[in-house]
């Protein structure tokens, strides 16, 4: 039912109710049976039984746990009880789980938090006499009596309303009270912000008084709307979730086929069946990068770290390296790009602008200051008011001037007051000057002020308003107004008698000028747009503001620029999804729009391949925060609501934070490539020594405890340090990370495969020189334990060349410290399961003498000049354009 489109009698006939005599307590009771209960319906959280085992349903993981159990039941079946593979595989997976369910989100709050927003009490009238009662008790058809100060309950229809106003920013996006009128009759296609009939739930009373008949209670509520739009809306998978997760599996197919392919060409050649499980067991182990679901997480956390202390908490960890990819900033303007603050920007006297401080400027902003309801508090330095937005501007700009209010009034007390109407748009203060002399002030909308003006203030005098003139200071007033300031005249006239008639107080005025005011921009919003657009990322406002006002904003701040269009919700409304999506780049301001338009944006975005970062700080954001693929609430000004949806919030409410995350986010992306880069061609080293081995008909080079340890902590360090190379200063110059190509695009999957051939063919001939010459006619352990040194060792120095893509020669060895304390750290530790008794009985390693460990360090260092041959190859590739 559009209530906004019929008139108050009309509400009250279609909800069967009397407005003097309200509901009885039975037909209240009846109806609640129908409607249910004034509160929002709660999406039922995952347990964190389930959570945890939703670690499991990854592909590379149950590849793992195959593996596990095959390990165990070889060791059952040989009864040899050497369970230690399979116990370690196991606690892999587990401490992967456990690490995910801690890491993941918060259980969802953004409907508890809209819950909290309902008032506790509501009064209404009931069996024909007011009475309180619990908010959650309202029921469509209750007389509801509103005043300044309270808290909407439920949407309802006005059926009076004497200078009520509504603050509707959370709901709207609009930053200014909203006069409501309960005569008015809406079209049925009015946004939400211009339904001046109606009040919503969510919204507070902030002037005023009305009484209005409740429409819609709980999840039929225009919040409500909002609620179940965050229950039905899934965050989609990030970019870099979607890459590992195919990483994964083709990694957990591929390790698959191998072992088939090697089990069934084993059996062919006659090799015992169990002898064949270990094999295979020990490739299935070198091709799964068992370390990296955990090394991601951790390298995801110290961004968190990082951007908590550039003022942005992270939520949800995968955000982190969303920002990288984000190539779509939608911004609500209200608190986001703007301060949510109406603040005085510009005077204008009858005869031009005015300087704040010139003898015109400070009469208009005394005279506003004294015909003010808003209250004035704090020090000289720092002027704070409350009241009415408007006022609250009018106030501290005087303030600010050195015309402060409560010592105007000292001078000039206040004797009457006409207040506000929205049928005169007039208000009117008078105040005594001594000796029986009183000045009239009024101030309001200036074509009806200029209608009851008949002089000009000229300096300190007056003169005849002519037409001419007239028509001069109406044309200041659109000039103003078409730059989205919203303008209010002032005028004044001094009386020796005070006249009883408030129509005669209000005529023969002299028109002092015009102040215009806006919410203005954040000051740091217009250069983090312009590195916005040099990062290849395009910003769009989102507002519920008029279309003129998101305009002129968005021009001030370079977001709508001369090819630029905007759109309305209206106009919005009237296109298709598939119209949207194909001319959404078109747009860069939205205006007007509502909570369902945000998510239609957003989703429009996204069906063209962008990754779109949403910020916003109202409930009217929630549902569009959580739809984008990273969602940023503002953490000051930000309803609880917007901060549950979101996956970050910014603490200081500050656009330009969103830049400088952008900036770490992209930085923790590309380390993370390079972890990728440095592990996987860690274990492609690693298959082509057992694969190339077995080929030949050569003794397991490495057994599977061996390639686990070598995953897991010789790998992991030098992964983890990797993770926190500082960010390339260039890094905002270059275009966003396209979300469509894979995570090896680049030449990546070159470097891994060659790098990785390398790594397996030094360890390979590792083996074979300690076989030949170290090695008796039994197993070959001192070829073992040498090949076992040579990969893992070869694998601490190839981290250092995955640290850059220039020369390890050009950047140093000291540019990442925490790269040299692993280097330091891990060979420690790898020397000590080869030289310590008891953990090599472990490993199944043999000490190594003088001549051994300088062979392992010869082929161990080799790496590092056939990458930096690599390298200088592709430079002169680069150079020269081929």
């Amino acid at each position: 039912m559009n209530w906004h489109s019929i008139s108050a009698a009309e509400a009250l006939a279609q909800l069967n109710v009397n407005q003097k005599q309200g509901l009885t307590g039975q037909s209240a009771a009846q109806r609640q049976k129908k409607y249910g209960k004034n509160k929002l319906a709660e999406k039922k959280p995952k347990s964190l039984f389930l959570r945890f085992l939703e670690q499991f349903s990854d592909f590379m993981v149950i590849v793992l746990l195959i593996a596990a159990a095959i390990s165990f039941f070889t060791a059952r079946i040989s009864g040899d009880g050497d369970y230690i593979d399979s116990i370690i595989i196991l606690l892999i997976v587990i401490i992967n789980a456990i690490t995910g369910v801690v890491q993941e989100s918060k259980a969802e709050k953004a409907i508890a938090a809209l819950k909290k927003l309902s008032a506790p009490h509501a009064r209404v009238i009931r069996n024909s006499k007011p009475a309180e009662i619990a908010s959650e008790d309202l029921v469509p058809g209750d007389i509801l009596l509103l005043e300044a100060g309270d808290f909407v309950p439920a949407d309802a229809r006005l059926l009076e309303a004497v200078n009520l106003k509504a603050e509707e920013s959370a709901l709207t996006g609009e930053s200014l009270s909203v006069e409501k009128n309960a005569s008015a009759r809406c079209p049925e296609a009015a946004p939400l912000g211009d339904r001046k009939n109606m009040v919503f739930s969510s919204s507070t009373i902030t002037a005023g008084h009305g009484t209005c008949v409740v429409t819609s209670t709980g999840m039929e509520t225009q919040v409500g709307r909002i609620a179940h739009m965050i229950n039905q809306e899934d965050s989609p998978q990030t970019p870099l979730q979607q890459k590992l997760a195919q990483t994964g599996k083709y990694l957990g197919i591929g390790a698959l086929i191998i072992c088939l392919v090697i089990f069934l060409l084993g059996l062919m050649e006659s090799v015992p069946p169990l002898e064949m499980f270990m094999i295979s067991i020990s490739l299935a182990v070198a091709a799964i990068p068992e370390g990296l679901p955990a090394v991601v997480t951790i390298v995801l956390a110290i961004g968190v770290r990082r951007l908590a202390a550039n003022r942005a908490i992270i939520r949800k960890l995968p955000a982190v390296e969303t920002l990288g990819s984000a190539n779509v900033i939608c911004s609500d303007k209200t608190g986001t790009l703007t301060q949510n603050r109406m603040t005085v920007t510009e005077l204008c006297s009858p005869s031009g602008p005015a300087a704040f401080s010139s003898a015109e400027g400070q009469t208009m902003l005394s005279f506003a200051a004294l015909c003010n309801n808003s209250t004035l508090s704090g020090g000289l330095d720092r002027p704070s008011a409350a009241g009415e937005p408007t006022e609250v501007a009018l106030v501290l700009a005087a303030a600010n001037s050195g015309k402060r209010k409560n010592l105007l009034e000292l001078s000039f007390p206040r004797v009457r007051e006409i207040p506000f109407d929205s049928g005169r748009k007039l208000m009117t203060t008078v105040h005594s000057l001594g000796g029986g002399r009183y000045r009239i002030i009024t101030k309001g909308a200036p074509d009806v002020l200029l209608r009851r003006c008949e002089a000009y203030a000229v300096g300190l005098g007056a003169s005849p308003l002519t037409a001419a003139k007239r028509a001069q200071i109406e044309g200041y007033n659109e000039d103003m107004a078409g730059r989205a300031l919203r303008v209010l005249g002032v005028a004044y006239r001094d009386v020796e008698r005070l006249p009883k008639n408030a129509d005669e107080i209000e005529t023969r005025l002299v028109f002092c000028g015009l102040l215009g005011m806006i919410d203005p921009p954040r000051p740091q919003a217009k250069a983090a747009v312009r590195e916005c657009q040099q990062a290849g990322i395009l910003p769009v406002m989102i507002t519920g503001d008029h279309i003129v006002t998101a305009r002129a904003i968005a021009k001030e701040l370079g977001i709508l620029r001369s090819k630029d269009r905007s759109l309305t919700g209206a106009q919005l409304d009237a296109m298709s999804q598939k119209e949207l999506s194909r001319h959404i780049f078109e747009y860069t301001v939205f205006a007007r729009v509502s909570p369902e338009h945000k998510v239609r944006i957003v989703k429009a975005f996204q069906s063209r391949g962008a990754v779109v970062a949403m910020t916003g700080d109202g409930i009217n954001d929630a549902p569009a925060l959580k739809a984008a693929d990273i969602g940023c609430a503002m953490g000051v000004s930000g309803t609880d609501v917007a901060k549950g949806a979101a996956d970050m919030i910014l603490t200081d409410d500050n656009f330009s934070t969103i830049v400088a995350a952008v900036r770490q986010g992209r930085g923790i992306f590309e380390n993370i490539k390079k972890t990728v880069h440095f592990l996987l061609s860690c274990n492609i080293g690693e298959i082509i020594t057992v694969l190339a081995a077995f080929l030949m008909r050569l003794p397991t080079p490495l057994l599977a405890i061996q390639l686990l340890w070598v995953n897991l902590v010789t790998d992991s360090l030098p992964a983890l340090a990797l993770g926190v190379e500082p960010v390339d200063e260039d890094i905002m110059k270059k275009p966003p990370t396209d979300a469509k190509k894979s995570l090896f695009a680049g030449g990546m999957t070159y470097s891994i495969a060659i790098e990785g051939c390398f790594i397996g063919m030094i360890s390979l001939l590792a083996f074979t020189i300690g076989r030949v010459f170290f090695d008796g006619a039994g197993a070959p352990a001192a070829g073992r334990t040498m090949a076992f040194a040579v990969l893992s060792c070869s694998q601490l120095i190839h981290a250092f060349n995955v640290r850059s893509e220039k020369s390890l020669f050009e950047i140093g060895i000291f540019g990442n410290l925490k790269m040299l304390y692993s280097f330091l750290v891990c060979l420690a530790l790898q020397v000590s399961v080869i030289s310590i008794p008891a953990l090599s009985a472990v490993f199944k390693t043999v000490s190594l003498n003088m001549v051994q460990w300088l062979v392992v360090a010869g082929l161990a260092l080799s790496p590092l000049f056939i990458v930096e041959i690599e390298k200088a190859w592709n430079h002169w590739k680069a150079k020269k354009g081929l």
